[in-house]
């Protein structure tokens, strides 16, 4: 059987369409009179939906791809593709019974089910791939950042057990209720959404252990400094010493792992992405660029005057987050989704993503302008209807992409 993985990653493009379009509508709410949906509501299903609907299942797809290329075909050790179809569906259901009842009813019976649900879907994804990892050869440096974002998938649902005792009993605490958002948000950008796409970083770049010495190494340094990581979002609360020390450890970690890795991969692959689409290559860029932002402001926020300020002010958490969620995961997905020629690349989806990356460079200079303004409390005429507009090109730029990526077309033949 084979995996049709187009078919799959035509629901993820639609599904970053759905996404945008509810980012559109929240900002409209903000900016101008719409009494019709409530706004909080909205955001449940916007981040419910972008994490169910967009990055896991476009992980599921990309990893299962994974599996078909490098895992053995002897027989009697196939994979079951069979089964991940009916994960992928059933991960489907509940994304999209997520999107619904969270508009209609907030945190309630329904929405919850669904999102309890999408858990355990995610377990079985995890128990099932975790296996067919083993028919992979032992070669390939993939492997141990796949199991990894795995297990973080798998910790991180702790966070929203907690979050739905508190909905269910009433019995909200702001302290735990806080730090209950941020372990799953933590678990789930760093871990689960960063690590599987680290692994599929490899893959493109068909990396063995035998090629460096540090492309084992970097994976154990980020590995042993995610879990400390976590309490970076936490220090607000009056960490004990030794454990703003070992946080503080965990950033300073991070960072030389990452920008190790940027100097060791620009010298092992030097001259890579020279036969490939200039629009890939600026894409690459950004988010490169993006994640090393992402990095710098981790460790930034080891110092407790700028952590309080940074956590006190929404726009600033609100940037931080659209900086790892579309400038990092989401236009790499994007970026691995065209340079594996999943679709055939036309004009017009070069320039949708193009439009669709000015969008999310746009919405981080104007919520990052928001921010900084705001420790001074001085107001920025026009912000809402700014980010407004911003919405309005993020939404474009994805529309053109999944319109022409759906559309079925002639490929002209090669001369």
């Amino acid at each position: 059987m084979h995996f049709k993985a187009k078919f799959w990653l035509q629901f993820s493009l639609f599904n970053l369409l759905l996404v945008a379009l509810l980012g559109l509508l929240m900002r409209y709410k903000i900016g101008f009179e719409f009494p019709l949906f409530n706004q909080k509501n909205l955001q449940h299903s916007h981040s419910h939906f972008a994490f169910a609907g967009w990055i896991s299942h476009t992980l599921m797809v990309l990893m299962v791809g994974f599996l078909e290329r490098k895992g053995k075909r002897e027989k009697g050790q196939g994979i079951r593709l069979a089964l991940y179809n009916r994960i992928l569906w059933a991960n489907l259901i509940c994304a999209y019974g997520m999107l619904v009842f969270f508009i209609i009813q907030g945190y309630a019976a329904l929405s919850i089910v669904f999102s309890t649900a999408s858990i355990f879907v995610a377990y079985l994804f995890g128990y099932q791939f975790w296996k067919d990892l083993k028919q992979v050869g032992p070669e390939w440096l993939s492997i141990n950042w796949f199991k990894a974002a795995i297990f973080f998938n798998v910790i991180s649902s702790f966070g929203t057990f907690v979050l739905a005792f508190m909905m269910i009993t009433k019995n909200i605490h702001q302290n735990e209720y806080l730090a209950s958002i941020y372990y799953y948000l933590h678990f789930q950008y760093n871990g689960w959404f960063l690590f599987a796409c680290v692994g599929l970083l490899f893959h493109f770049f068909n990396l063995k252990s035998t090629e460096h010495p540090f492309f084992k190494k970097v994976f154990w340094l980020f590995f042993a400094a995610c879990i400390p990581a976590y309490f970076l979002s936490t220090l607000w609360l009056n960490l004990p010493i030794w454990l703003y020390v070992l946080t503080v450890v965990a950033a300073f970690v991070q960072s030389y792992a990452w920008f190790k890795l940027l100097v060791v991969l620009a010298r092992t692959r030097k001259g890579y992405f020279e036969n490939y689409p200039f629009f890939l290559r600026y894409i690459i860029l950004f988010v490169a660029v993006a994640c090393s932002i992402k990095i710098v402001l981790q460790l930034g926020s080891t110092i407790p005057a700028l952590s309080q300020l940074a956590f006190g002010f929404r726009p600033i958490v609100i940037a931080y987050l659209h900086l790892v969620l579309l400038a990092v995961i989401s236009l790499f997905l994007l970026f691995y989704i065209y340079v594996n020629h999943y679709f055939y690349i036309s004009k017009p989806i070069k320039f949708g993503i193009i439009l669709f990356s000015v969008g999310v460079f746009l919405n981080e200079l104007v919520l990052a302008v928001q921010g900084i303004a705001s420790f001074s409390y001085t107001l920025i005429p026009m912000v809402n209807e700014l980010l407004f507009a911003v919405a309005v090109l993020l939404v474009s730029g994805i529309a053109v992409t999944t319109y022409y990526s759906i559309k079925k077309v002639k490929i002209p033949p090669v001369l």
